[in-house]
């Protein structure tokens, strides 16, 4: 005989099992270094006041409602969520106004913390569904309970708000009023000095400013793209001239005419400046230049991070419009018509508030108005247009002084 095969089965049990104790060996064979002394976690997170913030208003009063729990906890998730947006977005801040973004690697920085804002917000407008599992009726018995207190008092939406660049002059107003009056105090003083200090939106339009190749004696992208445009534009007007069908002509030519219409406007720096004054645009009109220009370029190295940068601050805009759209649909469900705890009229308020006017880079949706086949964008030439290729510190041309920074 060969061998049993009992013997053999036997033989892999006790390798399986002998394998198997000695991975539960390796899992025992870290150090406890807790029972040394330090920090420990609790104390490290300051857990002891984290976890005892949550006071039920209607405890208090001696009748305790089971759900006021879940909505004080949801509104203290979003204070902490919201400090830890400001807290990136004053790095990112800081980054431009100290002229840190001269080197260009900085801008993988920039880009990476504006990526983590949006992951943030994502999660933020995601919550609204754990809100939403507590009914109108449930929130019927503990609203009472809130008193004045209303979301509009939240210093630290209305701080990001304010760093992100939602312009004042377009805001809604709160029952009449300047949207400030609301705060008191310090609360008062720090929103002003958040209003006076340079928003993301300020810091973003003087960077695209001086975007490599906007430059008139240089490239020219701007007067090299106006020239190609109207040419476009031309030929396609003549191939349309040559169509026999009448009616499918003059629908072509209309829609040629529209968009003539709309490159006209492109090039014409005033009404560019009269669009700014009625709030439809937010850039400067070079800065719009240098977006549309690291668009049109967005494959070539040196504009590959900033064309990032640019869908970064869209997503920004965009779970913002939700968040506000979120929050409007939840409070219809759960007060209907309602006056809002703080006096405003609730619905009706917020639901002014999902608009364009409070989207700070409504100019780089925009941009698509303008996109024009790649045979009319200028061509590069990378033994001449070396500014597309250099990334070195002391050639880049996002640099600027540090006066224009700290304006």
């Amino acid at each position: 005989m060969t061998g049993c095969p009992f013997l053999g089965r036997k033989h892999q049990l006790f390798t399986s099992n002998f394998t198997q104790a000695d991975e539960e060996d390796d899992s025992q064979k870290g150090l406890n270094k807790a029972s040394k002394g330090g920090i420990v976690y609790g104390e490290y997170l300051q857990l002891d006041k984290v976890l005892n913030a949550q006071v039920l208003q209607s405890q208090q009063k001696g009748n305790k409602i089971h759900d006021e729990h879940l909505f004080i906890v949801t509104h203290q998730a979003y204070e902490l969520w919201f400090k830890q947006i400001l807290w990136e977005l004053d790095s990112v801040r800081e980054l431009f106004i100290k002229n840190h973004v001269r080197d260009e690697r900085n801008m993988l920085k920039v880009v990476s913390r504006i990526h983590r804002i949006t992951m943030i917000f994502k999660l933020l407008v995601d919550q609204f569904s754990v809100l939403e599992t507590m009914t109108a009726l449930d929130f019927f018995d503990f609203r009472e309970y809130l008193s004045v207190a209303s979301g509009f008092q939240s210093l630290q939406f209305r701080l990001l708000e304010s760093k992100i660049g939602v312009a004042d002059h377009l805001r809604v107003a709160y029952n009449k009023q300047h949207y400030r009056d609301s705060f008191h105090g310090d609360e008062s003083e720090t929103l002003l000095r958040s209003q006076e200090e340079p928003s993301l939106l300020r810091l973003v339009e003087k960077w695209l400013e001086r975007t490599p190749g906007l430059e008139g004696d240089g490239f020219n992208f701007w007067g090299k793209l106006h020239v190609n445009i109207e040419e476009g534009l031309k030929l396609e007007k003549q191939k349309l001239e040559k169509i026999s069908d009448d009616e499918e002509k003059r629908d072509r030519l209309e829609d040629l005419n529209k968009q003539t219409e709309v490159f006209t406007s492109l090039f014409d720096p005033s009404r560019h400046e009269h669009l700014l004054n009625k709030g439809e645009r937010r850039l400067s009109y070079k800065a719009l230049q240098g977006a549309l220009m690291i668009s049109f370029y967005r494959e070539e190295p040196r504009f590959q991070v900033p064309f990032q940068l640019l869908n970064a601050l869209m997503d920004i805009d965009t779970l913002m419009t939700k968040w506000r759209y979120n929050h409007v649909c939840m409070v219809h469900r759960m007060i209907g018509g309602k006056a809002g705890t703080g006096g405003s009229s609730g619905y009706y308020y917020l639901r002014s508030t999902v608009s364009d006017r409070y989207k700070v880079f409504v100019d780089l949706f925009n941009l698509a108005t303008f996109f024009v086949p790649r045979a009319w964008i200028p061509k590069l030439n990378p033994q001449i247009h070396t500014f597309l290729y250099m990334a070195e510190c002391y050639d880049s041309s996002y640099n600027s002084d540090s006066s224009q920074d700290s304006d």
